[in-house]
């Protein structure tokens, strides 16, 4: 199937095509099974579930399994069928799944953490288990032996959690706003350099292993791209969520960066545009255009008898300001501004309007997103959320996980002109599906 994803696209709205009932508590975690027209989904109500599509277009469990403490996160190998299941309790158990998804063996439990696990990350190269927890610790264990390897303490809550698997970097997100990134060996780590930018705690991560981009959401509604490979400490703020990013995914064919966050938005970056980093605040006891004080500076003021001004900063250029000389508002999406922020009056002018063309597609998912994840190859992607409504229309986003089939229809395949972009929606107390946003269209010359 050869499709192009262009860089702004128009969209259309999710539509409903069927929807997996079933779960008694949220579910954590919903992966898509490549290849394959079924979903796994593990949740708080402390069960596995493998899910398949059956004759009649309906989704029903052919797996079934019931866990000791409920389920936090998920990892699914799928040459290997290795299924990895972080609990509540702390202990990450590993599960075989057989060639026809009927049937699912335990083979070991590994007592990784002492608290809830966060996130897993399965290599199958050095044979082992990643992950994170809310004891502060980042863990390494060998699925050999089931021993423990290596851990590494922080001083806050780990959050997320992404690898490189040829460098043997893990990059550790953490509740201070930190990214931490590590080195692990067999037996030891070592801290390369932590990153540092956002003001809330960091709630997601996604690296790029071509690019060597890491992408970060954090609970103050931004995102920050590391360039990690350029070395130049270049970092690029996007700003278009009003709440708490929860998940990234990274299309790196059509270098488009798609984000989630929990008041139900999706967002879709396009990244293959040439951006400006986002200036440093800068420190003054005056306004730097005016030159009025500040109102802690006491000695300006008593010498020139007036009062002091509130400090504002200018997000173009970064200085510091009075609200008499930024009184304005605009977008400005070329520095990752969505929606329109504070600039000063001189900024202003110097902004065109087509500086203020948005460069992401916004869309709402109608539920509280908690977590996402893609499956790049088909275009699919599956979210869960905190809410359970179910919204009766052509739009499903609530209590569920959606499933769709992603550029085949009635004419056998996708035609010239076709516009494809499935979403997959999962939420507490179930499992849905349905095609989220026309992102690609199909170029039949390809």
């Amino acid at each position: 199937m050869a499709a192009e994803i262009h860089s702004r696209p128009q969209s259309s709205r999710p539509v409903l095509l069927s929807k997996i009932e079933g779960h008694q508590d949220a579910v954590t975690a919903a992966l898509l099974i490549p290849k394959e027209d079924g979903v796994i989904t593990a949740s708080e109500d402390r069960t596995i579930r493998v899910w398949l599509k059956r004759d009649s277009g309906q989704y029903w469990p052919s797996i079934y399994h019931t866990m000791a403490s409920p389920c936090s996160a998920m990892a699914y190998h799928h040459d290997s069928r290795r299924i990895f299941v972080g609990q509540d309790n702390g202990a990450v158990m590993e599960f075989h799944v057989s060639e026809d998804f009927n049937k699912m063996n335990f083979i070991k439990t590994y007592p990784a953490h002492q608290n809830r696990v966060t996130a897993i990350i399965f290599s199958l190269a050095t044979e082992w288990v990643i992950s994170t927890g809310h004891d502060k610790c980042v863990s390494w264990m060998c699925t050999r032996s089931g021993s423990m390897l290596g851990r590494h303490f922080s001083t806050s809550w780990a959050s997320c959690l992404q690898y490189d698997f040829d460098t043997q970097y893990a990059f550790v997100g953490d509740c201070s706003g930190q990214i931490t990134l590590l080195k692990l060996e067999q037996s030891s780590c070592s801290v390369i350099t932590t990153l540092k930018g956002h003001e809330g705690s960091v709630a997601c991560l996604w690296w790029d292993p071509i690019q060597r981009l890491l992408f970060s959401g954090a609970s103050d509604n931004s995102i920050i791209m590391w360039d990690i490979g350029g070395r130049k400490g270049r970092a690029l703020l996007l700003q278009g969520h009003h709440d708490r990013v929860q998940s990234l995914c990274y299309l790196q064919l059509t270098r488009q960066l798609v984000s989630c966050s929990s008041d139900g938005g999706i967002a879709v970056w396009n990244m293959d545009v040439s951006r400006e980093e986002a200036p440093q605040w800068l420190e003054s006891d005056s306004c730097q255009k005016c030159e009025q004080p500040f109102f802690w500076n006491i000695k300006q003021m008593w010498d020139t008898k007036t009062l002091g001004l509130r400090q504002h900063h200018c997000r173009k250029c970064g200085q510091a300001v009075c609200g008499k000389c930024s009184s304005k508002r605009s977008s400005y999406p070329v520095m990752g501004f969505e929606f329109q922020v504070r600039v000063c009056d001189s900024c202003y002018d110097s902004i065109k309007d087509e500086d203020r063309t948005s460069l992401a597609t916004f869309h709402e998912g109608k539920h509280n997103i908690s977590h996402m994840s893609m499956d790049v190859a088909r275009g699919l992607m599956v979210t869960c959320g905190t809410d359970r409504v179910v919204k009766r229309q052509q739009r499903l986003l609530g209590g569920h996980v959606t499933v769709t089939d992603l550029g085949h229809d009635a004419r056998g395949g996708l035609q010239p002109g076709d516009w494809v972009f499935s979403t997959l929606i999962r939420e507490p107390g179930g499992v849905c599906a349905f095609p989220a946003a026309a992102f690609t269209k199909h170029d039949a010359s390809l």
